[in-house]
């Protein structure tokens, strides 16, 4: 009985025997695929990415087009910069002001980059980057003309729609005549042509419209008019992983100096704060008559934000 069962097992280790190499073998063949996965994986991380930023092309000098329909400007520059710092190969496109959101929620684009304020609306629908420029609003009109930010109820007044000039007017101004338009363009078209007696404007575009030959009669009308939503970002949809990139990018910019470089070449200085100070200085000074507008009073603000911010 002993022996039959012995060999019974013997048996079955003569058959087992076999079964546990070819076990051993999958074993040893699964365990050496662990790593070609997770080298796979790294060289996909490693891989460039392919991002789709949105724009909107009549906003200058941040993002507007050339003579030959090419996008170009501050933003547009950034972009650039960002991109290569992250190894990415980027397509700016252009897109309507009033489809930027919709069209990231949407997912026809990954990003948008267009002036755009970082408001408390805004941050309810879409994920902003670390803000990388600041400014303020400003109100034009004809020179000449004594109308101020406080006369003007009743009043034909000019604005882009969903910007936070547009939004203070209504939040603040609601009794004036609010006309709303959808590019910064049209809004300076109705303004030279007559048909509004003011514009609220983002300060920067403004003074730089105020330089061209078309606003060579209007000039800003009182002082600078700070808000809490002046930080301008670039928009991401929520949770996208890319936010976290573009704000490592945008920190390693200004750490080797391509962000004071860029900002330079626009505004006359090296940075943010310091290209708000130069367009109250100089933008203001060469298109605002002396006593309309207290350019010192707008330095020691910009100076006041200046220190607190540090």
């Amino acid at each position: 009985m002993i022996t039959s069962m012995t060999s019974s097992i013997s048996k079955k280790a003569l058959w087992l025997a076999p079964l546990s190499a070819a076990m051993l073998m999958l074993t040893a063949c699964n365990n050496s695929s662990a790593p070609t996965e997770s080298t796979e994986t790294d060289a996909a991380t490693d891989a460039p990415l392919n991002i789709k930023i949105a724009t909107e092309s009549s906003y200058k000098p941040f993002s507007y087009t050339d003579a030959d329909g090419k996008l170009i400007g501050y933003e547009i520059e950034l972009v650039d910069a960002l991109c290569a710092q992250m190894k990415a190969e980027c397509e700016v496109i252009s897109q309507d002001w009033d489809g930027l959101i919709p069209g990231l929620n949407a997912q026809k684009f990954d990003a948008a980059i267009a002036g755009m304020s970082i408001t408390p609306e805004r941050k309810e629908v879409v994920e902003f980057s670390d803000p990388y420029f600041h400014t303020g609003i400003i109100l034009i009109g004809k020179k000449g003309d004594d109308i101020s930010v406080d006369g003007l109820k009743g009043q034909p007044i000019a604005s882009q729609r969903s910007t936070v000039a547009s939004q203070y007017l209504q939040e603040k101004h609601a009794d004036s005549d609010i006309k709303l338009y959808d590019t910064q363009d049209n809004a300076y078209l109705d303004l030279t042509s007559g048909r509004v007696r003011a514009m609220m404007s983002d300060k920067v575009t403004g003074i730089d419209w105020l330089k061209t030959e078309a606003g060579k009669d209007y000039e800003v009308k009182g002082q600078e008019i700070s808000t809490s939503d002046d930080a301008m970002g670039i928009a991401f949809r929520k949770g996208d992983p890319l936010v976290a990139k573009f704000n490592k990018a945008l920190a390693e910019l200004k750490d080797n100096g391509t962000y004071d470089q860029i900002t330079g070449s626009y505004f006359g200085t090296s940075s943010t704060a310091a290209a708000q100070k130069a367009v109250a200085t100089e933008g203001v000074k060469e298109v605002v008559d002396d006593g309309n507008v207290d350019a010192n009073a707008v330095i020691a603000k910009e100076e006041q934000a200046e220190t607190a911010t540090n």
